[in-house]
């Protein structure tokens, strides 16, 4: 159950970012409102499923899925540059996501 949560903590991190970068630095009010909203359920989120998983495996494993997807977000809905280096980098966060899971005993 805590790897779910930990999941739907890090998608919830996607919203927050996208909407974040939408409220043009808070002056946009309903997109300020969602990033708010979105960032305490993350939180949350993350802070329950640290009630089983450790630290580093959770927290590691919620900024991984925030980066990687803020990524593919930024590339597929705000026309952000889409290169060999930039893929690669994604790769590699997405391989240390699969080996902290690998490594974690919960």
């Amino acid at each position: 159950m805590a790897w779910i949560l930990l999941l739907f903590a890090g998608l919830l991190e996607i919203v927050w970012a996208f909407t974040m970068k939408q409220s043009e630095g808070f002056t946009q009010i309903v997109p300020s409102i969602i990033t708010l909203v979105t960032m305490i359920g993350s939180f949350a989120l993350l802070s329950i499923s640290m009630r089983t998983l450790p630290l580093g495996t959770a927290y590691t494993v919620w900024t991984g899925i925030g980066a990687v997807g803020a990524f593919i977000v930024g590339i597929a809905f705000l026309g952000e540059q889409l290169s060999a280096v930039r893929i690669l980098a994604a790769v590699l966060i997405v391989s240390g996501l699969i080996l902290m899971k690998i490594s974690s005993t919960h």
